[in-house]
This record gives C-alpha cells, structure tokens and sequence, in this order.
C-alpha cells in the first residue's frame, strides 16, 4: 500500500512537507486504540535472539532508527509502534533554530538517497521535553544533541551543550553528541579532539552528579580523516564516551545515478542514503579494528535491507541506524528486515 498509493501521494510535495505529511498521518493512526494494536501486533514482535545488551541497556533488536527523522520527537511514540531497537530524536538545540531556507531537503529517487542542508532546525530542547512528556515513547529513546551552527568554538557553544544535557537528562536513555552538523558555510567546525574534548569533558563530569548513568556517544562524519579520527578515537576510549556513531551525513558525493545538472540545481548539502553505505561500512570496520572491538559503533549510513544490518554487524558495530530507507521504503521495512534477522538466528 505504501509503494502503491501513499509514496506517489508524497511525491507530489516537497522532500520536507512530505515527510512532515507521513508523520502526521502516522501520528493519527496510533491514537486510533484499534489500528494501533493490529499495527504493534504485526510489527513489535518478540525476537529474543535478536536482543542486544549494551551501555548497560536491553535492546529488543538491533536496529534503530537515526536522528533526523523525528527532529523534536513529536512524533517517536507513533513511529516506536512499528518495531525498532531504539529511536533517536534530534538534532536538538538549546535555543530554537529555523535553520536554512527552504527548499532544503531533496530527493534522488535514482540513488535512495536525500540532499539536505537544513542547518539543525529543531524547536529546541523545551519544545522536545514537552512532547515527550505530551507521550512517552514505548521504546529505549536517545537524544542527539547539537550546537547552532551560529555558534561555535566559545564558552557558550559549550554552556549550550550542557543547558540541552542537564534539561533532557531525565527524559533520555542515552545521548548523542553531534559533531558531524556542517555550519551554515558548509565546515565541520568542531570535528577536532580539542573542540570535543571542551564539549564533552563537562558533560561527563555533570554526569557524575545523577543518579543513574545515561551513555554519552559521538556522531562523527564519514568524510573525517583518518588521522584526526585516530586521535578522537583515543581520547572517546580514555575520556568516558560510552561509544560512537559512523556515521553523519557525507559532503563528498561519490559517483551517483542522479545527473549532474539535478546535483548543481539542489547545490551543496550533506548526502545521505543507499550510495553511503560502502563508506560507512569501511568506516565503522576502521573504527572496530583502531580499537582492537574494545570501543561500542552504531554504525549507520545507507543500510537499506537484513543483509546489510548483518554486514554491518559483522564488521564490528553493535547496534545500527537507519533513515533515508525508513523514507524511501515505508514503515513496512523495518518488520522485513526484523524478521528476516531472527529467521537467520533460529
């Protein structure tokens, strides 16, 4: 029905009205008791051989869904209905951003994949603790946590991060720090070790003060050299970073179906989708192997189907992300790829 009727539907509007379109009408549907229940009895199923223990948390399954999607977790209660390991909200500011101008998200059919340059639009951190008490998802919730790309590289870049933490902190199962957002210029600002290590060290130390422990992770870009990885890596393994996330979104766009004239028209933006994944797979294996498997990887980027969730797996991430399927493919894909999973394991 997806593919047949409600994808066309979409595709009459803009990347970012459809996408809010399909989350409304998700929204809907689970506050109607009845369809709610057929959608949970045929998607959330118990699959024990799929449960993963980390960071101290029981995962039903491995496969979550990345930030992005939901951006101020309006709408993560109705989308955990379909199945997934965890859901991750954001990229969430301190104060609201409007972010760049529209059109700013951009379909390539051709690839499965998007372009987007939105600039961390987000309602901020209130606006986002509000809805999750409006609903709490049924579901282990991560929260990405971003700075305005106005702002970097000062004190209150830092008091931004730590405003954002200490107001989510008892909404949160585990947060993400993202450092892999472009500022309005395009520049991976702070994806250094020392402009990471001024944002998470005071996190780690307030960390100290709650009761319970909520993991700290690091979204990094996949267009990182290796060198500077290898250092941010040594200092995530020593500094109490719970894991890292491989990866963002990619500026360096590989050799794609859609045409040339379609890339200068959208312009400059971060690639996302299918065309990601050999990247992202090579990334989380350098990743695994720097680390001797002793550091936890989300991998995410471009994993479209089970083969590639095990081949992600196999090549050391514990857990991974999906997106850019989620919106190409339909809720749908998340019980295929669940499924096929735990018939492989039985």
């Amino acid at each position: 029905m997806y593919k047949l009727l409600i994808k066309p539907f979409l595709g009459l509007y803009s990347a970012e009205r459809a996408r809010r379109i399909a989350l409304t009408e998700l929204k809907i549907v689970h506050r109607l008791p009845l369809t709610r229940s057929l959608i949970r009895l045929a998607h959330r199923k118990e699959t024990p051989a799929l449960k993963r223990e980390l960071f101290g948390i029981e995962f039903p399954n491995p496969v979550g869904l990345a930030a992005g999607f939901d951006t101020d977790g309006e709408f993560a209660a109705a989308i955990a209905d379909y199945g997934f390991g965890f859901i991750e909200i954001g990229s969430i500011t301190a104060a609201p951003e409007e972010g760049n101008p529209r059109p700013r998200i951009f379909r390539l059919p051709k690839d499965k994949a998007i372009i987007h340059r939105t600039g961390t639009a987000n309602k901020g951190v209130i606006k986002a603790i509000q809805n999750i008490q409006a609903e709490r998802p049924d579901c282990i919730l991560a929260v990405n946590l971003a700075n305005s790309p106005l702002c970097t590289k000062d004190s209150k870049m830092i008091n931004d991060f730590q405003y954002s933490f200490s107001m989510m902190y008892d909404f949160a199962d585990m947060f993400t720090i993202n450092v892999s957002n472009t500022d309005r210029n395009g520049v991976l600002s702070i994806q250094n070790a020392t402009s990471i290590a001024e944002i998470i060290d005071p996190l780690v130390e307030m960390r100290l003060s709650y009761e319970n422990y909520k993991p700290i992770l690091l979204k990094i870009s996949p267009d990182i050299p290796r060198d500077e990885l290898c250092i941010i890596l040594d200092y995530c393994m020593y500094s109490g970073v719970d894991g890292i996330i491989a990866a963002g979104s990619s500026r360096k766009l590989p050799e794609l179906q859609s045409s040339q004239r379609r890339l200068e028209d959208i312009g400059p933006g971060g690639l996302s989708g299918a065309p990601l994944y050999e990247k992202s797979l090579e990334l989380v294996r350098f990743i695994h192997e720097y680390t001797k498997g002793r550091f936890p990887i989300i991998g995410c980027g471009g994993i479209c189907k089970a083969e590639q969730v095990e081949e992600m797996l196999s090549a050391g991430a514990s857990l991974v992300q999906m997106h850019s399927a989620f919106a190409y493919e339909g809720p749908g894909l998340i019980k295929k790829i669940i499924k096929k999973l735990d018939s492989k394991k039985q």
